[in-house]
């Protein structure tokens, strides 16, 4: 017991600490995609960024708006954050204290979850500009996740497993994206809608509702809606490498080092978009999900589900 929540402990210091400086690669990553140079004035070459961002922060005086509502105004940034940390409890390692044979299903439940954050925080800050923000994010978010589930089944009808692990072994001599590509396209930009990243960051539109639903958030507040985001963006880059670019988990560099550098791609593939495309019009952002992805998603489901039934009959 005291081994398993030593090890918790540790992952999560290390999960904070790798949301720390995938801010500074965001942050770099921007900058020269812009032609400019990006954080370079704190430490060498402006490694210490994230720390001093985080000492900035979390010695601010907390903000108490005074039409707020006190209580689920504070637990908001709280509730995001515990469930963005329950979804790297998912992580498929030879060294993970615990085993989820149902990890799709506690993946589709958490990740459900997320909506009441955003709205907590939209509402509960008795702000209008908060509380579009939070409605425009909510909507998205629904919408989206109707065609992740739906994405989500295309390797559970190939595997025939609710498990992470055995869906990431089941790849060891061919990627499920190969099988799939139009699937695991749709799964990429379903995961930048569900983590409302530019160029579907309606949640935090600053020209129209000046920074969203978090608009009332600072100090250490914002810190932990940040930290929410952040950590949601790797943990969704470690599922988009797990489901269609997985491998055997029984090769240690396999399992290791190339395992997170195909999470690490990921990640950087969602600054890049960023960095590459505006920001979308929100009629399009929705008719893509219900006009596009959910059409197109029963359509392939439809076409595996007759294929594999025909395989194994």
């Amino acid at each position: 017991m005291y081994i398993s929540i030593i090890s918790t402990v540790f992952a999560y210091i290390c999960i904070l600490l790798a949301v720390a400086f995938f801010t500074l690669l965001e942050r770099k990553g921007l900058s020269y995609i812009q032609i400019r140079k990006g954080p370079n004035k704190v430490g060498f070459m402006g490694l210490p960024q994230p720390l001093a961002d985080a000492a900035k922060l979390l010695t601010k005086e907390i903000a108490k708006p005074t039409m707020a509502n006190y209580s689920p105004y504070f637990l908001a940034p709280i509730f995001s954050f515990i469930l963005a940390l329950l979804l790297w409890q998912l992580y498929p390692s030879l060294y993970s204290c615990s085993y989820f044979k149902w990890g799709i299903l506690f993946f589709l439940c958490v990740s459900g979850m997320n909506v009441y954050g955003t709205l907590l925080a939209g509402w509960a800050s008795n702000s209008k500009y908060a509380l579009l923000g939070s409605l425009r994010a909510i909507a998205q978010t629904i919408s989206y996740e109707v065609s992740m589930a739906l994405i989500l089944l295309f390797p559970l009808f190939l595997v025939g497993s609710f498990s992470f692990i055995e869906i990431k072994e089941s790849q060891e001599y061919i990627w499920l994206s190969f099988l799939m590509i139009p699937v695991s396209l749709m799964w990429f930009v379903t995961c930048i809608a569900e983590t409302n990243r530019a160029p579907f960051d309606f949640a935090e539109g600053e020209s129209e509702l000046v920074s969203g639903f978090n608009i009332e958030y600072g100090a250490a507040g914002f810190a932990l809606i940040f930290l929410a985001e952040y950590a949601n963006i790797l943990v969704m880059s470690l599922f988009s490498a797990l489901l269609f670019f997985g491998g055997s988990s029984m090769i240690l560099f396999e399992s290791d080092v190339a395992f997170m550098l195909k999470v690490l791609f990921f990640a950087f593939a969602f600054i890049w978009v960023r960095g590459s495309y505006p920001r979308f019009r929100y009629d399009l952002l929705m008719g893509l999900t219900w006009k596009g992805f959910l059409p197109a998603a029963l359509s392939f489901l439809l076409l595996v589900a007759m294929l594999s039934s025909y395989i194994f009959y």
